[in-house]
């Protein structure tokens, strides 16, 4: 199972919010470089990076900590919020991006989405952030009548690298993973599944890859690894150990 730390930018710092809301953020560094270089020095393989401002400006809003955050590390980032045109998404891969996650335009627009694909197999992820058991759009501002099984089937086939799955009830809550829904989603489709949203302890990390059915292929860590209730070394051994056979 892979691991990727989240760096969230809102107005050029990095951040954790509560549920999704722009109003309850917390800011954990001012400089998100500084932040990748931490989970760098960590050893974690991957870094998960999203624009807020951008998911609800529909635009990048945060291209210079991006920028910053790039030229900081030689980790492969996986770049997420206001990514709505294959302009936009080219932009970022020739940056130096090495996986675009697209949201709003997957529910929007999925042919583009499966274009984006096309030209850039393996580099484009789908996030399916769920409310209320329905998707969530607009930076978890509107919520759509698709329920993520049904995203994720729109991708069959379509080259997407990933599904990351976020539970908005549970995003920055330390309440424990999702596992129902994030299994439910991986058995019903043969994109890799990614969990997010919850992530508290190295239990929910042995619990997702002790489930049974199809394996997560990884979780980002987000508020835990922040406040210290996760470190990064005994994550990194949870996500590494062989899962004893049977292990439910």
């Amino acid at each position: 199972m892979i691991l990727y730390p989240a760096i969230d930018l809102k107005d050029g710092q990095c951040v954790r919010l509560l549920h999704g809301d722009m109003d309850k953020a917390t800011v954990f560094n001012t400089s998100p470089a500084n932040q990748a270089e931490q989970f760098a020095k960590a050893g974690f393989d991957w870094l998960h990076v999203v624009d807020l401002n951008g998911a609800i400006e529909g635009r990048a809003a945060n291209a210079e900590a991006v920028a910053a955050i790039l030229e900081a590390i030689s980790l492969p980032v996986q770049l997420g919020g206001g990514v709505r045109t294959l302009e936009s998404i080219e932009t970022w891969i020739e940056a130096g991006v090495s996986r675009v996650v697209l949201g709003t335009v997957a529910v929007r627009d999925p042919a583009l989405v499966k274009r984006a694909a096309a030209l850039y197999p393996e580099q484009i992820a789908v996030a399916v952030d769920v409310k209320g058991g329905k998707v969530a759009v607009e930076g978890w501002v509107e919520t759509s009548e698709l329920s993520p099984i049904e995203l994720g089937k729109r991708f069959e086939d379509a080259g997407v690298a990933a599904l990351i799955i976020t539970d908005i009830s549970r995003d920055g809550a330390l309440t424990g993973v999702n596992i129902e829904a994030v299994g439910a989603l991986a058995d019903a489709v043969s994109i890799p599944v990614i969990a997010s949203g919850g992530v508290a302890s190295v239990k929910d990390i042995e619990q997702l890859k002790a489930r049974p059915g199809v394996p997560i292929a990884g979780a980002i860590l987000g508020r835990a690894l922040y406040t210290g209730a996760l470190l990064p070394g005994e994550a990194i051994r949870a996500a590494r150990r062989a899962t004893p056979a049977g292990a439910v």
